[in-house]
């Protein structure tokens, strides 16, 4: 896979992700305006996982970047 695939995968992830992330935040705000404790609980974990699932998919494109731009170190045995 060539350098301009992976960035676009990352790029690509980290966006929809940040969507997915924004997207549960306000499921989860507008969870404490039900009136129904039944629907607050299954509105309140399942914004819960969305955020979850969504940050795992704004920090995995962080550290892919950050393999891609760290420059590799040599050993000493290597040289």
């Amino acid at each position: 896979m060539g350098l301009r695939a992976q960035w676009a995968k990352n790029l690509m992830i980290g966006f929809v992700s940040l969507f997915f992330l924004a997207f549960g935040v306000n499921a989860l705000i507008n969870a404490y305006s039900t009136k129904n404790p039944l629907e607050f609980i299954m509105y309140f974990f399942s914004s819960s996982l969305i955020i979850l699932i969504s940050m795992v998919g704004v920090i995995y494109p962080a550290f892919r970047i950050r393999a891609i731009l760290k420059p590799k170190k040599m050993d000493e045995n290597d040289a």
